[in-house]
């Protein structure tokens, strides 16, 4: 690591940002050595605000319908052998009564952008969740919608919603979507989630096709000045049945940098090892944790549909009950000196 490096490390912890010239010149010049001083000093800005403890979300992914035709993703519109389905509100309130004996604090509705799922029916679903569970953290990722639908959600009872930004260079944001996609609507769906009130998550996919280090470094400096709560990163995996389907998938090594990286740009954030990560290694989510994460979500979703969900190839669909998949994480946990806690893991602000 040469002593521009070091300096650039020390100043980031420091001051938590840097120019995004000087991400860039931190992205491209990160190394072994780096990449553990990295996490060295994001364990040590995480651990004063929660300690060396795990939160679990319980993921339920109610629909694989989706309008858009994103060049990335499994669900995409075009996709014409995706497998489609639809979970009942009965259905979401059992996975969610499921995780909610196992300890399940927060639940993650997360699906396409599934024409179906109106303002009414998804207001209704989230209703009787927080009837059911009102101590519970409702997280929603649905996509794009107007600002009126996100207020009327917020009342119905969701307290965060995740929508990953995919870039924060809009040349890069046309390369990885149709043009009937806008950079402009997805930053103002950013904006307007925050103006009311939710916790906020973005994110993007590292080694997305065409991404550089400079787009890297606007994400970077996009999430310094956005602040967001929470931020979802993981490595581009590729989909046969898109037009990415030869593209190689991210780094591990880069992905677990940039987890530091943004832990020591918001040392309060909810920042998860992801599905993505954890399919990229068999120890992704160890790995992640020790880069600085502090989040997992294991899916509670039906056993039937989850080989349905399939935005990348090599996705885990496993049928093991929920009940032996969270002792599992549990295990692998502690034995790298973590604990899962049953707690609904707000943003330490």
């Amino acid at each position: 690591m040469d002593a521009r490096m070091g300096e650039l490390v020390e100043k980031l912890a420091e001051n938590h940002g840097l120019e995004p010239a000087e991400y860039e010149y931190l992205l491209t010049h990160v190394d072994g050595e780096a990449r553990a001083v990295l996490a060295e000093r994001a364990r040590a800005a995480r651990e004063p605000r929660y300690g060396r403890t795990v939160f679990i979300r319980g993921l339920i992914e109610v629909t694989s319908y989706c309008k858009n035709d994103c060049y990335y993703c499994g669900l995409r519109v075009s996709n014409a052998a995706c497998e489609r389905y639809r979970l009942t509100e009965e259905e979401i309130l059992a996975c969610a009564n499921a995780g909610y004996e196992l300890g399940f604090r927060t639940f993650v509705l997360q699906g396409g952008e599934d024409v179906r799922y109106t303002d009414e029916r998804l207001c209704a679903i989230v209703s009787a969740l927080k009837g059911a569970y009102p101590a519970c953290a409702i997280t929603l990722s649905a996509g794009e919608r107007s600002h009126e639908s996100y207020a009327r959600l917020r009342a119905a009872g969701a307290d965060r919603y995740l929508l990953r930004h995919e870039t924060a260079d809009p040349a890069h944001y046309a390369r990885l979507h149709p043009a009937s996609m806008s950079w402009e609507r997805r930053m103002a769906c950013l904006r307007s989630l925050r103006s009311l009130g939710y916790a906020v998550g973005c994110g993007f996919m590292v080694g997305s096709p065409f991404q550089t280090p400079a787009t890297l470094a606007a994400d970077l400096a996009f999430i310094q000045e956005f602040s967001p709560e929470m931020c979802g990163i993981g490595p581009f995996m590729p989909h046969h049945a898109t037009p990415f389907a030869g593209e190689p998938a991210g780094s591990l090594e880069q992905t677990l940098a940039l987890l530091s990286i943004i832990r020591l740009i918001k040392p309060a954030i909810l920042l998860p090892a992801t599905t993505a990560l954890g399919t990229l290694h068999p120890h992704g989510w160890e790995l992640g944790m020790e880069a600085g994460a502090n989040v997992v979500m294991p899916n509670l979703s039906p056993a039937d549909v989850r080989g349905k969900y399939l935005l990348y190839d090599g996705k885990p669909c496993s049928d093991v009950e929920a009940a032996r998949s969270r002792r599992i994480l549990e295990e692998r946990m502690e034995r790298i000196g973590y604990r899962v806690v049953t707690d609904r893991g707000d943003p330490c602000l």
